[in-house]
């Protein structure tokens, strides 16, 4: 298959759904000979928000001290090629269709199918071993026990802020949550974990006992450093990605670490798009928030950036969010709302939205499509925040590329 082909195959994997359980990617990685050879350090990380984040500079920093590292992450906001990449760099194409068409021979005929993330994990992890990286970071897809990425023998697991999000999975409440995510601790490895809310401490802290796993938690936000992500949870993510590397052995010096934190860069986060950064009513900024405490974040980081100056918030989300907790959050710095469809089969509609806002919100405009949005006049710096996938879509129009929807 060529690069069209095999991402069309692959594509078409998702009609398999998702499938919690790690017998099928074992098996998988098993027989592609996807496992990471001995030598290679694999870095875990869980948690409901700053998982990519706390992987990016896990990654930056590694890469400044001459590690050679292999990042894997989900989801991709553009290209299918933002989930792997060696030493910063996204996997090629024709590496991309050479893996796909060897997968699909190999498991043409299995019961049950593997799921595109499966693949995907697989895909990676060949990859990362044919490149000879020396470290792999590995995001979970959704939330850690059962998740694909779960089947690789971790050296160090990490676990950022855990919060409520996808209960239909994970559990309705947060202990049940917290001990999804905390399953990925490996017996008598370490552990390292960010300030977490009591009842989520209490699971991780029994879960690390009962493996035998030293445990280290992560108190104050990283200060002193200049980072490459803005905002406080940003200085907390990144002494979490610190001490995890610490914890690798790797040696770590001032100037590596300054100039690893300093460079670091994932998109959808605090992401501006405007030309002239100094200038706030020209501003837009695109920022991934689908659940409270993320937009909580945001909040916080956008009244640090803009002060006063309230957002033209441009706004769309998934079902299965908690949407009123996000608008909660949101509304005191939003002048105007502007909701509107998101690119997914699990997509709400713009209307439906505006049914969560309270009686004294801000005005706000029903929009039949993104670009109807983004055309509209503003006299405020314009945010556009909710799914991953609007800001995919937005990245795309920015971008003058095709942007393909996953659910995976």
């Amino acid at each position: 298959m060529n690069y069209s082909e095999a991402l069309d195959w692959l594509y078409s994997t998702q009609f398999f759904g998702i499938k919690l359980g790690l017998e099928g990617p074992r098996r998988l990685l098993r027989e592609y000979l996807a496992f990471p050879p001995r030598s290679t350090k694999v870095i875990h990380v869980a948690g409901t928000n700053g998982k990519g984040s706390t992987c990016a500079f896990i990654d930056s920093v590694a890469r400044a001290t001459g590690v050679r590292t292999g990042l894997f992450t989900s989801p991709h906001l553009i290209d299918y090629s933002e989930r792997i990449r060696v030493s910063g760099v996204e996997i090629e194409r024709e590496d991309i269709a050479v893996h796909l068409s060897a997968l699909r021979e190999l498991i043409e005929q299995w019961d049950p199918h593997p799921t595109f993330f499966e693949i995907s994990l697989a895909l990676a992890l060949k990859h990362f071993s044919e490149c000879q990286c020396e470290l792999v970071i590995l995001e979970t897809g959704m939330g850690g026990r059962l998740d694909a990425t779960s089947a690789v023998p971790a050296d160090i697991a990490v676990l950022t802020p855990i919060g409520m999000d996808h209960q239909e999975w994970l559990g309705e409440t947060l202990a049940e949550i917290a001990t999804e995510k905390a399953a990925i601790i490996v017996p008598a490895k370490n552990v390292v974990s960010s300030n977490q809310l009591p009842e989520a401490e209490a699971i991780i802290r029994q879960v690390a006992n009962e493996r035998r796993a030293p445990l280290t938690f992560i108190e104050e936000p990283l200060e002193g450093y200049a980072l490459g992500l803005t905002g406080k949870h940003q200085q907390e993510n990144a002494a979490l990605a610190l001490e995890a590397l610490h914890t690798t052995g790797i040696t770590l010096n001032y100037e590596t670490v300054k100039a690893g934190l300093s460079s670091t860069q994932w998109p959808g986060r605090f992401e501006r798009l405007d030309s002239s950064p100094g200038e706030h009513s020209s501003a837009i900024v695109l920022d991934i928030a689908h659940n409270p405490a993320a937009a909580r974040a945001l909040t916080a980081n956008w009244l640090t950036e803009f002060g006063k100056t309230k957002a033209h918030l441009i706004l769309g989300a998934v079902e299965a969010k908690d949407i009123e907790g996000i608008l909660e959050a949101l509304l005191p710095i939003a002048e105007h709302l502007h909701f509107v469809p998101v690119n997914s089969p699990r997509a709400l509609p713009p209307d439906s939205l505006a049914t969560f806002l309270p009686e004294k919100a801000p005005p706000f405009t029903i929009h039949g499509t993104l670009q109807s949005a983004l055309e509209s006049p503003k006299s405020h710096p314009t945010l556009i925040t909710g799914s991953s996938f609007l800001i995919g879509e937005v990245k795309a129009l920015h971008e003058e590329a095709s942007h393909r929807v996953t659910t995976q």
